[in-house]
């Protein structure tokens, strides 16, 4: 590491156990202008000192879009996921320094791993996606080609790349390994180079985070840069090629999306903010029922980890009105068992909020909505945290809120209190409570507990146009549901309105917010040219030797075989019924396809004509064709009566690495009769031996 600009320490390192904290920028680590205390979550005293500003935003994007995008984009998607899955394998072996030092911000060793190993193992996740479901090219195919003439000369192609700038990403303060790590996942997939700021009060954590990531080796240069403190004129520097990605309140996203260079430059803004996230107990669920039951245990449980400070926290507890008084009397047991206090200690449940000044806003939220509602379980004058100070640390207890006229009310569908606090209301009918959910003016999670599949579904279409995600908590996926308030990878985590209308994860969907989606026009040969697939209309090639006979690297898209010919006889169908047992009438009663919509007599077998097909194209002795995988896109076009005959034509159509022993090939394959006309489409794929 270099010197910092300061006197101080080297960045990363300790003086009397406080952390000076240092930027990563343009590939070297750097001390800021100003200092900032960082206070321990639980003791209140200095655990770190964050040094930021006086950086040179416009040269750290510049130096990002040049050596971190070209590096990016130099390789491919499944090379990106495996620099993922080797990122994460680097970290998973050295997490434990993340988790002691989660411990100073609040976060018991449960919460930890929600965060640590959270993120961890959304860089799995994607690194897997990458692997299985994404090209070992570039750049991404957008649907097939699109016929745009009546001649055939002139198409259409939508073509999917990277963009040519840097992702901003701003992170919150509850999840500084987790909300870093799923942000840079997709971001880097994608191909584009991370520019990542976390919450300063947390930012201890994530320092060590990125130092470990950089510290590595296992990203190219300028594929991650890392800023503390604040973000200077970094938003006047933004281009209609980057991406700001932020997680944290309404009112800073709104101010940072007002900023003129967003407007300006059409910068994409993805939001995630404030979310009154409602659980919602349906009537079916009565007291006693395993759905009531999980119903109290995921409220209580999404109030107390991480102190309540979730963006996919239960806020509002929705339930039938008859039922408030057992549903009240059920949390407040409890949460009356739930211990607070040093949250090192195993014995402990919940750690304080992040900070003081958190722990205030909260207060201040809470009186707010002591308008309109009453507490009923926690009393935050009279708790003592276990072996720790409440005068020193940001400790709160869980407090219960009952609003008993949600209808009249405004300030629990309008005001989130940030922490272990959560509003239980009444509703009268399905009705009621679809509107009282969307009250909330658009949440990231909605949690419905039922068993009934009819309620499901008219809450379903009741609530989800207001909703990112809703989960349906029920006895029969009870042991493994994942819970109201984890985003997982593989689902979109987002929502309209009030939680910020953004998106993040959702698998490879979320690659798309970093990549521009193009379309392509001009003959079917240039864009087989340019992107690598061949359509129809493009040229083919052929020759004597058959296309099976080529190694993969030596295989031309558009090499091409056309059989000869092979007539369909009646015995040749009645074999295949008996010997498959496939006698579907179509086949085998002529008299019962008379006046049929569809068959003008006795026809062949779909599966029959491909088994033939199969027989005329395959060419048989061993060779670099080590595997027949599958067929996508079947269709059959025209029924075959006995007496026609059929040929086959196959083209290489695309193809695609997999590793240093073979390659997958896609082949066009289309059915014709002798009279030319098409009875059957569909896509062959193979596995290819590499010539070495």
């Amino acid at each position: 590491m270099t010197e910092l600009r300061t006197n101080r320490a080297l960045p990363g390192e300790s003086t009397e156990d406080v952390v000076r904290l240092a930027s990563f920028i343009r590939g070297d680590w750097s001390a800021g202008q100003n200092s900032t205390d960082v206070l321990s979550a639980v003791t209140g005293d200095v655990v770190a000192i964050a040094t930021g500003g006086g950086f040179d935003m416009r040269e750290m994007l510049a130096y990002g879009r040049s050596v971190g995008g070209r590096n990016l984009r130099r390789l491919t998607f499944h090379q990106r996921a495996a620099m993922l899955k080797k990122l994460a394998e680097h970290l998973n072996e050295r997490k434990e320094p993340l988790y002691k030092l989660s411990f100073q911000t609040g976060a018991t060793r449960t919460d930890a791993m929600i965060d640590v190993d959270g993120g961890i193992g959304t860089l799995f996740a994607y690194a897997s996606k990458g692997r299985r479901e994404l090209p070992n090219s570039t750049f991404l195919l957008d649907g097939e080609i699109e016929g745009l003439s009546k001649g055939g000369t002139f198409a259409g192609q939508h073509i999917v790349m990277p963009l040519r700038g840097v992702a901003v990403h701003i992170n919150a303060f509850n999840f500084p390994c987790w909300g870093m790590l799923e942000k840079l996942a997709p971001a880097l997939l994608a191909g584009v180079p991370v520019v990542t700021k976390p919450a300063t009060v947390t930012s201890y954590v994530a320092h060590e985070l990125v130092r470990t990531i950089i510290a590595s080796g296992i990203l190219p240069e300028g594929a991650l840069q890392f800023v503390v403190g604040t973000t200077g004129d970094l938003f006047d520097h933004l281009t209609c090629q980057d991406v700001v990605s932020f997680t944290g309140s309404a009112d800073t996203s709104q101010r940072l999306q007002r900023h003129p260079v967003i407007s300006r430059e059409a910068v994409r803004f993805i939001a995630e903010r404030d979310s009154l996230n409602a659980a919602i107990l349906a009537p079916d669920a009565t007291p006693g029922s395993p759905e009531f039951d999980l119903f109290v245990k995921e409220v209580a449980k999404e109030m107390t980890v991480k102190a309540g400070q979730k963006c996919t926290a239960i806020r509002r507890a929705l339930a039938p009105a008859a039922h408030i008084d057992a549903v009240v009397a059920a949390l407040r047991e409890r949460l009356s068992k739930v211990t607070v206090g040093n949250p090192e200690l195993d014995s402990v449940r919940m750690g304080p909020l992040v900070g003081l000044a958190q722990r205030s806003d909260v207060l201040a939220n809470l009186n707010k909505l002591r308008a309109e509602a009453e507490i009923v379980a926690g009393d935050i004058d009279d708790f003592q945290p276990i072996q720790a100070d409440a005068s020193r640390g940001a400790f709160l207890p869980p407090i219960l809120l009952h609003c008993p006229n949600p209808r009249d009310a405004a300030r629990v569908h309008e005001i989130e209190a940030f922490g272990p606090i959560c509003t239980v209301m009444g509703y009268d009918g399905l009705d009621d409570a679809v509107a009282l959910a969307n009250r909330g003016g658009g949440s990231l999670v909605a949690s419905v507990y039922t068993h009934d599949t009819a309620t499901a579904a008219e809450l379903t279409f009741g609530i989800g146009s207001f909703h990112g995600r809703m989960v349906f908590i029920d006895r029969d996926c009870a042991k493994e549901q994942t819970g109201h308030g984890s985003p997982l990878p593989q689902m979109v985590h987002g929502g309209p309105g009030r939680a910020g209308g953004g998106e993040e994860l959702g698998g490879v969907r979320s690659l798309h917010h970093y990549m521009q989606r193009s379309a392509l026009q001009g003959s079917p040969a240039m864009l087989a040219s340019v992107t690598g697939r061949w359509s129809k209309g493009a040229p083919i090639l052929d020759g004597d030797l058959h296309p099976f006979r080529y190694h993969f690297e030596d295989l031309d898209i558009g090499r091409t075989f056309v059989s000869k010919e092979r007539t369909i006889t009646l015995d040749d169908i009645e074999h295949f019924a008996h010997f498959t047992g496939d006698t579907f009438y179509a086949h085998m009663d002529e008299e019962a396809t008379k006046g049929h919509p569809f068959f003008p007599g006795r026809v062949a077998h779909g599966y029959l004509l491909l088994s033939f097909a199969a027989g005329l194209f395959v060419d048989p002795e061993y060779g670099p064709v080590l595997a027949n995988y599958g067929l996508d896109s079947l269709r059959f076009l025209k029924p075959v009566q006995p007496g026609e005959a059929i040929k086959v034509r196959l083209t290489a159509k695309e193809k695609a690495p997999r590793n240093k022993q073979y390659g997958e090939v896609r082949w066009d394959v289309e059915i014709t009769t002798s009279t030319g006309e098409t009875a059957a489409t569909y896509e062959l794929l193979t596995m290819n031996a590499m010539r070495s």
